[in-house]
């Protein structure tokens, strides 16, 4: 499958690498792909340059978020939260027009430093903002609950005890995610909160995640649902 991926961080890199290793054909879509490939300082957390990245993954294909939409049979949002909207503005609504977009993101706005704030709650979400700003895209809330690495082998804790969430209108897209978490990734337990309103709850538990995060001292850690 041709599959866009927007986003060159830690999400991106690890989504796309685990996607590549299925032998998914990958893009991955950045704002200025010359200062991309020249940036040779290391990124947050450890993270390789992606020019250093890109060697050790030479099977995948980097352009500009308008070459990624357009590759993409499906395109993944892996972007920053607080530039998801101008990113999709940049990749383009008829890029995007009636493909699913799986959208990882979270509005977490680090201006005023950490911990972060969410820059959209409550009555709101950056999933709805993007649904609303992209009526004929099929948008699908999941994975952003959990670190990068749990996105794509949640086996690694628990034996895969523990659950992800989906959030969107269109019922069929969310089924055909449900699918892909299970199939590429291995997820075993994927609640479907309902409509898009439903990622307001699921961005609004970044902020405890954040804390446990700063408690635990690791990020591989999840939550399961017991009844």
């Amino acid at each position: 499958m041709k599959i866009g991926i927007l986003g060159t961080g830690v999400v991106g890199q690890t989504i796309t690498g685990k996607l590549a290793e299925l032998g998914h054909e990958v893009m991955v879509g950045t704002r200025d792909v010359s200062k991309t490939i020249a940036r040779t300082e290391p990124g947050p957390y450890g993270l390789p340059a992606f020019s250093v990245w890109q060697e050790q993954n030479p099977g995948v294909k980097l352009g500009s978020f308008a070459d990624t939409a357009r590759h993409g049979e499906i395109v993944i949002n892996a972007s920053n939260g607080v530039g998801t909207l101008d990113a999709l503005t940049q990749a383009g609504a008829s890029n995007l027009s009636g493909k699913i977009l799986i959208d990882i993101s979270n509005p977490l706005d680090f201006s005023q430093g950490m911990p972060p704030t969410l820059s959209v709650c409550n009555n709101d979400s950056l999933g709805e903002q993007i649904q609303r700003a992209f009526p004929e895209v099929k948008v699908v809330k999941t994975l952003n609950t959990v670190t990068a690495s749990l996105m794509v082998n949640p086996r690694q804790l628990a034996g895969g005890e523990h659950v992800i969430f989906v959030s969107g209108n269109d019922a069929p897209a969310k089924a055909q995610v449900v699918s892909w978490l299970t199939s590429w990734f291995d997820w075993r337990h994927v609640i479907d909160l309902g409509d898009i309103t439903s990622a307001r709850g699921a961005e609004m538990y970044l902020p405890i995640w954040l804390r446990l995060w700063s408690a635990l001292g690791t990020g591989i850690f999840n939550i399961q649902v017991v009844m």
